[in-house]
């Protein structure tokens, strides 16, 4: 209730502090014109609401497992004089009932040991880097500009730690869901119990509302509380272009914030995560427990198992959160960015806002429609969980649609030229459709080519009869076809949305693949949280059937996860070309306010320099690419010689390919 009473009082003094239009401005005078209060009454109601609906998502996940999983030491089996009054069935199930309580607070230790590790380092980043950020903006030397620069290097700070707070709020709550996943689908006693299928999908689902809501709720409540804290700075921000372009620059600093942790999220946590899966597995493999016997990378006697378990939320939970949180604060910003050189926008608070309704808006239709998931079309069936997703994102993608109309044509103007372009209200609400539907197709490509209910999937399995080399090489060979048509879709929104409103359309379509965010993230937390269920109810010895719910609950959510990368990867292409076209557009004014007008003074993709560099461009991210598959190999052979060390309690290994480890002593 604090936390309510707080964000009710933060509306209240922001509302009093909204900046007011001009009322030298044609805009401003006519009658058509949206009130600027009514831009922080939507955005602050939705945001709320996103917020309070995450609340209310944890409060029913912690209604189960209270007894199993409560804050009361773990039970164990009870006295002697106890345990000779149970039943073997009754001993069983109590000594059960220990091991999910030690392994559920183990893999939650693990999970806040490894966020501390890393974002140790992320505080230390968002330091350094926000002085260079200071630095480089504030150019002290040459017309030093301290106030833009002081301004950026806090937007950089603070979408730093928002992004921070994202990942940290959706890995606690997956590793808080995974144990009480278990015993939800341990309702039933048969594998097909509907009671089991349905209690299981609802929990793991929520889990994942949980940050899906709170993340888009908290992102778009604090960006837009740094505009109005910035417009307050600026209070002559709508009498001239310059002063309202200069507003949005610094700004665009929390997009930048917000994508550089989430690097860290995604590839730190990307290599924990491959390097903690393929450990745990080969350890089981090739170290097993002697004798030639092997175990399974859930084997609680497994020493790595844990490690998976953890790396299970660490690039799936965190880094996707974080990084599909870049992806929303750059969209956002560049759209505010480049809508701000627009002369019949940047005199209106309301219009200016205009790309920050979008994801409001979506955050209501993505509330309302999760309860079809978990209330109107359950899953009652293991061929249920890909068909409720799937109606998942059809429903909100069609009812997104829907409520975008009204917002452009109340809080857009009728016409508007952006640089060469001339855009209208239903130009830009093609281009929001064009990326809501391309996300939307994008999915379904992806989950085409990820499901085990389809062809690519099923001839990649047949193709393991030959041996691993032809299974490598189909599965690779696929892999770059299922690239094909997310591409050649990606390039149609780009076409159609420039094509309709220049650059501003471009950074639309972003924003409306975005604009289902929390449903996206609440289908990809799912995966990750089904997995680990399963994980802990082979660890505790559950019953198969547990193990059968988790398995089929898992494989649809490794598809729907790989549903939201292509989410993140389709809106990062529309993101950065959105990026690129505002620093153009800011360069040629730069340069006009200068006085540079010929065209060889320019900006010139076909100059030797720029043309250089975009093939140096072009070259990093398989750079980069090497320079994490090596971190995960390195990292894996660590990790095997540790296992090796537990399993075989023994210091004395010499591990020859490690180079300068000669002992797992130096290893640990």
């Amino acid at each position: 209730m604090q936390t309510i009473a707080l964000f009710a009082t933060m509306v209240t003094m922001t509302m009093a502090a909204t900046p007011a239009p001009a009322g030298n401005s044609p805009s401003s005078a006519a009658a058509a014109t949206p009130s600027d209060s009514s831009a922080t009454m939507i955005i602050f109601i939705c945001s709320a609401v996103g917020i309070l609906f995450s609340i209310f998502q944890f409060y029913l996940v912690s209604l189960v497992g209270q007894e199993e999983l409560g804050d009361a030491q773990a039970r164990g089996t009870g006295s002697l004089q106890q345990q000779n009054l149970l039943s073997e069935g009754d001993r069983k199930e109590a000594a059960s009932r220990a091991d999910l309580k030690f392994i559920y607070e183990t893999i939650r230790e693990g999970a806040q040991a490894f966020l501390w590790a890393e974002y140790k380092i992320c505080f230390l980043f968002i330091f350094v880097f926000g002085i260079i950020v200071l630095v480089l903006v504030a150019h002290p030397w040459a017309d030093a500009a301290w106030k833009e620069g002081l301004l950026t290097a806090v937007s950089f700070a603070v979408g730093g730690l928002t992004s921070i707070i994202s990942g940290y709020i959706g890995m606690m709550v997956a590793v808080y869901s995974n144990a009480r996943t278990a015993l939800e689908a341990k309702k039933g006693r048969t594998d097909n119990a509907e009671e089991g299928w349905t209690a299981s999908f609802n929990l793991a689902f929520r889990a994942g509302s949980v940050m899906g809501f709170s993340l888009c709720g908290m992102s778009l409540a604090i960006l837009y509380i740094l505009c109005l804290i910035y417009a307050g700075i600026y209070n002559d921000w709508n009498t001239s272009d310059k002063n309202v372009s200069v507003l949005f620059e610094c700004i665009a600093g929390y997009g930048l914030g917000g994508s550089s942790i989430a690097m860290f999220g995604r590839v730190g946590g990307g290599i924990f995560t491959k390097a903690a899966d393929v450990g745990a597995d080969l350890a089981g493999k090739v170290i097993g427990v002697g004798e030639g016997k092997k175990l399974d990378e859930d084997s609680p006697y497994n020493p790595a198992c844990i490690a998976d378990n953890v790396g299970d939320n660490v690039g799936d939970v965190a880094g996707m959160g974080s990084d599909l949180f870049g992806s929303f604060g750059e969209a956002s910003c560049a759209a505010l960015l480049v809508g701000a050189s627009c002369q019949q926008i940047n005199t209106t608070w309301a219009y200016l806002m205009f790309p920050l309704y979008i994801s409001a808006v979506g955050i209501i239709v993505c509330m309302v429609c999760s309860f079809v998931a978990t209330n109107i079309f359950t899953v009652k069936k293991e061929k249920d969980v890909e068909n409720v997703l799937k109606v998942q994102l059809v429903l909100t993608s069609l009812f997104v649609t829907i409520a975008v109309y009204p917002l452009c044509k109340t809080y857009l103007p009728e016409t508007l030229t952006i640089g060469t372009k001339d855009a209208t209200q239903m130009g830009c609400f093609l281009c929001i459709c064009c990326g809501l539907w391309g996300g939307c197709l994008i999915g379904f490509i992806t989950e085409y080519y990820t499901s085990h209910s389809y062809t690519p999937v099923r001839d990649v399995a047949r193709s393991t009869e030959t041996g691993a080399a032809t299974n490598i090489i189909y599965g690779l060979a696929l892999g770059y076809k299922s690239a094909i048509a997310p591409v050649m879709i990606i390039s149609v929104i780009i076409f159609v949305a420039f094509g309709q409103a220049g650059m501003y359309g471009v950074a639309l379509g972003a924003l409306g693949m975005l604009s289902t965010l929390a449903t996206c993230l609440s289908i990809d937390v799912f995966g990750p949280v089904c997995d680990n269920a399963g994980g802990v109810a082979e660890m505790c010895e559950m019953p198969s059937r547990v193990r059968f719910k988790t398995d089929a609950l898992d494989a649809a959510g490794n598809t729907t996860a790989a549903i939201g990368k292509g989410f993140a990867i389709g809106s990062a292409a529309l993101v950065s070309l959105a990026l690129f076209g505002a620093f153009i557009t800011h360069t040629f004014d730069g340069l006009k306010s200068k006085g540079v007008t010929t065209s060889g003074e320019q900006v010139n993709l076909l100059e030797p320099v720029v043309f250089a560099f975009l093939l140096y461009g072009a070259m990093i991210p398989y750079w980069f690419s090497a320079l994490t598959m090596v971190s995960i190999k390195l990292l894996l052979l660590l990790l095997f010689v540790v296992v090796m060390f537990l399993s075989c309690r023994s210091s004395s290994f010499v591990v020859d390919t490690v180079g300068t480890v000669d002992t797992v002593d130096t290893v640990l």
